[in-house]
C-alpha cells in the first residue's frame, strides 16, 4: 500500500513525522530529572522516590556494574516485579551500554535457564525469594554475579518491618548467603558513588535489550531492540497521548515491565515524560481498586483480563475511577462490553492497541480522544507503515481481504538474537512480517481477524503450544498430546490439553497439572484437559489443530 489513508484520522495535534533523538535510553531519565528533580517518580507501597533519588541511585548501580567488569554490549538480566530495585537496575545497565533482557520472576528453572545461557547473561539481578530457582537454573552454567535484592529493602516504615515479621511467620524468610559472587543489591548502592555515567551508543545499531518472545518452535527467542527502537517508540506513544502534561501525570503501573507492553507504555514512557510511576508488584484486583480510589491515577495501561476483572467486581460500586484520564489496552483484544462498561465506570477512555515485542511493541492505536472504530486495533502510529499482503507472494492485497500485517517503522527490530535464519523469515526489505491476518478499510482503520502463528494468548502472556507439548509428552502415560488455545470469558483464551494415554493409564487431570506446574510457570500451564483416543490428523501424521480447535468451539459440529 502506497497511500496512507489512517493520515486524515490523526488528530491536528499529532505529526505524522517526527525527528527521534539518536541517543543512549538512559538520557530519558537524566533529562527527567534535570528539569523535574523534585517531582515523585516512583511511589511503591508508601515510599516515595523523586527523579533526582532515581537517578543518583542508577548512576550508583551503573558505577558498581563498572566495577565488577560489565562493559558495553554485555548482557545483564533483570528478574524482578515492578519494585524500585526494577528500575534503578535498568537505568544503571542502560548507562553502562549494557543490554538489559528483562526476565519473568514467575519462570520455573527450565525456563530460566534456556534464556539466560541463550543471551549469554553475565550477571542477574533477582529478589531473595528468587535466589533457589536461579541457582537451580544456573547450576550447568554458573553466572558470574548473582545481584539480590528484597522487597522489604524499599518498603517505609513499618511495613518493612511488618514484611519481615510476616515472612517468617509464614515460612517464606529467605536467608541469603552473600558471597564473592552472591551480592548484596542495597550494599552494592552504598558503597559505589552516583558518579554521572553514560556510555556513548550508536543509537541505532547498539542494542539496550534482548526481549525474549515465542513461537511455534517452542524455544524462544531474544528480539534484539536498539536504543533508537525504543526511544522512537516511546516518544510515537507520547505524541499519541496529545492532552497530558509532563510531570503532571500519574500512571498506575500494574503492567509488569518485563512484558516490553509495560516497559515502553509505562517504564519508558513514564520516565520520559516525568510523570509519577505508582508500582504494584503484581496485580490483586482489590489491591489495584483500593490504590485507584486512594493514589488517583490518570492513566492505567493494561490487558484486558485487568479491566475484566474491575468491571466484574462485586464492590466496583463503592470505589472512585474518576481521576483516570484513560488507558491504552494491549497484549490481547479488548471485548467492546469491557470498554463500554469500563468507560462507564470510570468517565475516561480506554483504547485498545496493537504490537509486538519485534516493534518494541506499539504500532496501532486508536485515537484516545477523536474518533475510533470498535473492533478495530486503529491506525498506525507516527512514522509506521502498515500493509496486508500475500504472505507467499509478499504483494498487498486489496483493501478489505485478508493478508498477513507487515510493519515497517522505526520501532521494528534489528532481528533475533543468534538466529539470522529465523530472522530472515520475517524482516523483508525492512518489513516486519507479523504473523497476523487481518485487514484494512478505506479510512486506514485496521482488523486483526485470525493468527497465523498457534500463539495463545492467555491473560495477555504468550504461551506457545509447543513447549507446554514437549513437556507433556516427557509423561511417562502420555502417548499424544496436542495443546490449543480456548475461548475464556476471563483470560480471552486459555490453555487446553487434548491428550491420548497409553494402554493402561489411568486419566489423572491433576497429577498432569501437577506435573506441569513443575516444569512450566502457572500461566502455560493447561487448566483444561480433555482425554481422547485418537487426534485428528493429516496424511502425513501431523496433529490437525485447528481441527481441534474447531470442534471445541462447535463449528465443526461438535464433538
Amino acid at each position: 500500500m502506497t497511500q496512507q489513508p489512517w493520515l486524515k484520522e490523526y488528530p491536528a495535534e499529532v505529526p505524522h513525522s517526527y525527528d527521534y533523538p539518536k541517543h543512549n535510553l538512559a538520557c530519558f531519565l537524566e533529562e527527567a530529572a534535570a528539569e523535574y528533580p523534585n517531582t515523585i517518580a516512583l511511589e511503591f507501597l508508601g515510599k516515595k522516590i523523586t527523579y533526582d533519588e532515581l537517578l543518583s541511585q542508577s548512576r550508583c548501580f551503573a558505577n558498581a556494574l563498572l566495577d565488577l567488569g560489565v562493559r558495553k554490549g554485555d548482557r545483564v538480566a533483570v528478574m524482578l516485579p515492578n519494585c524500585p530495585q526494577a528500575v534503578i537496575a535498568y537505568f544503571g545497565i542502560l548507562m553502562t551500554g549494557g543490554v538489559v533482557v528483562m526476565t519473568n520472576p514467575l519462570y520455573v528453572p527450565r525456563e530460566l535457564e534456556h534464556q539466560l545461557a541463550d543471551s549469554g547473561s553475565r550477571i542477574i539481578v533477582t529478589l531473595d525469594l528468587l535466589l533457589n530457582r536461579v541457582r537451580q537454573a544456573t547450576a550447568k552454567r554458573p553466572l558470574e554475579r548473582i545481584i539480590v535484592t528484597s522487597i522489604r529493602d524499599y518498603l517505609p516504615f513499618p511495613k518493612n518491618v511488618l514484611y519481615g515479621l510476616k515472612q517468617k511467620k509464614d515460612g517464606t524468610a529467605v536467608k541469603v548467603g552473600y558471597d564473592e559472587q552472591v551480592l548484596s543489591f542495597g550494599e552494592l548502592l552504598g558503597r559505589h558513588p552516583a558518579v554521572p555515567v553514560l556510555a556513548e551508543v550508536d543509537a541505532e545499531r547498539e542494542l539496550a535489550l534482548v526481549q525474549y518472545t515465542g513461537g511455534t518452535t517452542g524455544l524462544a527467542k531474544g528480539v534484539m531492540l536498539t536504543h533508537y527502537n525504543l526511544v522512537a517508540n516511546t516518544i510515537q506513544t507520547r505524541l499519541w497521548c496529545y492532552r497530558t502534561d509532563n510531570g503532571k501525570e500519574r500512571m498506575l503501573a500494574a503492567l509488569p515491565f518485563f512484558h516490553v507492553f509495560g516497559l515502553t507504555v509505562l517504564l519508558n514512557l513514564g520516565v520520559y515524560a516525568a510523570n509519577t510511576l505508582v508500582l504494584l508488584p503484581r496485580f490483586e484486583v482489590d489491591q489495584v481498586l483500593k490504590t485507584i480510589h486512594k493514589k488517583k491515577p490518570t492513566q492505567f495501561p493494561g490487558a484486558p483480563t485487568m479491566y475484566i476483572a474491575i468491571i466484574n467486581h462485586p464492590e466496583v460500586r463503592k470505589y472512585d475511577f474518576s481521576s483516570i484520564n484513560f488507558c491504552i489496552s494491549g497484549a490481547a483484544p479488548l471485548p467492546l462490553y469491557v470498554q463500554e462498561r469500563f468507560e462507564e465506570l470510570t468517565g475516561g477512555k480506554l483504547i485498545e492497541g496493537y504490537g509486538l515485542t519485534e516493534a518494541s511493541p506499539v504500532t496501532h492505536a486508536n485515537n484516545i480522544w477523536e474518533r475510533r472504530k470498535n473492533g478495530s486495533i486503529g491506525i498506525p502510529f507516527p512514522d509506521t507503515e502498515a500493509r496486508f499482503v500475500d504472505p507467499d507472494t509478499f504483494e498487498d492485497v486489496p483493501i478489505g481481504q485478508i493478508g498477513e500485517l507487515a510493519i515497517r517503522g522505526p520501532q521494528v527490530m534489528q532481528g533475533y538474537w543468534n538466529r539470522p535464519d529465523e530472522t530472515a523469515k520475517v524482516l523483508r526489505d525492512g518489513w516486519l512480517l507479523t504473523g497476523d491476518l487481518g485487514k484494512i478499510d478505506e479510512e486506514g482503520y485496521c482488523y486483526i481477524v485470525d493468527r497465523r502463528k498457534d500463539v495463545i494468548i492467555a491473560g495477555g502472556y504468550n504461551v506457545y503450544p509447543r513447549e507446554v507439548e514437549e513437556v507433556l509428552y516427557e509423561h511417562p502415560d502420555i502417548e499424544e498430546a496436542s495443546v490449543a488455545g480456548v475461548p475464556d470469558p476471563y483470560r480471552g483464551e486459555t490453555v487446553k490439553a487434548f491428550i491420548v494415554l497409553r494402554s493402561g493409564a489411568a486419566r489423572d487431570k491433576e497429577a498432569l497439572e501437577r506435573w506441569c506446574r513443575e516444569k512450566l510457570a502457572a500461566y502455560k500451564v493447561p487448566k483444561q484437559i480433555e482425554f481422547r483416543d485418537t487426534l485428528p490428523k493429516t496424511m502425513s501424521g501431523k496433529v490437525l489443530r485447528r481441527k481441534l480447535i474447531e470442534e471445541e468451539d462447535g463449528s465443526s459440529g461438535g464433538q
